[in-house]
């Protein structure tokens, strides 16, 4: 005879463990962002992944899963952010002898470039304005994100790729 073990597949209990550490890790999320919105966007994400992987967490050990996820999401955010920062700094010339047509023509394309990098997934916009925007190769990356080499050249390809379909719709 098996012993009855808790599963946090188990709603009661998934929702129990909601309500005694939620409140607990949006704070901590908003101690170390100062951003409500974000600590609560955090918060709600990192337990959606605990409920993704229910089976193979016991109850007993949520509270540090949650911590851990919510604590990756945030590191993840941060990155994220330098990056766009750091793409949104790049100066642009001012001054040029092209023509008004060609200026213009080449405003529409940053508009369109902007917008179909802000489409990709989150991953593979990372990968993509790392590689592109601070030059950091594909091994910097990975140590960068904590993820294999392959897996970077994966996202680059698939960043890459979507970003060709999107060209070739607008042409």
């Amino acid at each position: 005879m098996t012993p009855n073990i808790e599963s946090l597949c188990e709603q009661p209990i998934f929702t129990r463990i909601f309500k005694e550490y939620a409140k607990t890790l949006h704070n901590y999320l908003y101690y170390k962002t100062g951003n409500t919105g974000l600590s609560e966007d955090l918060t709600q994400e990192a337990f959606t992944k605990l409920w993704q992987n229910c089976a193979a967490v016991l109850p007993e050990k949520a509270k540090g899963y949650v911590f851990k996820i919510a604590n990756n999401l945030l590191i993840n955010q941060f990155k994220h952010n330098k990056v766009v920062l750091k793409f949104q700094s790049i100066p642009t010339s001012d001054r040029s002898n092209e023509s008004p047509e060609y200026l213009l023509e080449e405003k529409e394309f940053k508009q369109q470039l902007e917008k179909a990098i802000s489409a990709l997934p989150e991953k593979q916009r990372v990968v993509f304005l790392m590689s592109r925007i601070e030059k950091k190769t594909y091994q910097e990356i990975a140590s960068f994100l904590g993820i294999s080499k392959q897996a970077v050249e994966k996202r680059m390809y698939k960043a890459l790729d979507q970003l060709r379909q999107l060209s070739n719709q607008i042409r």
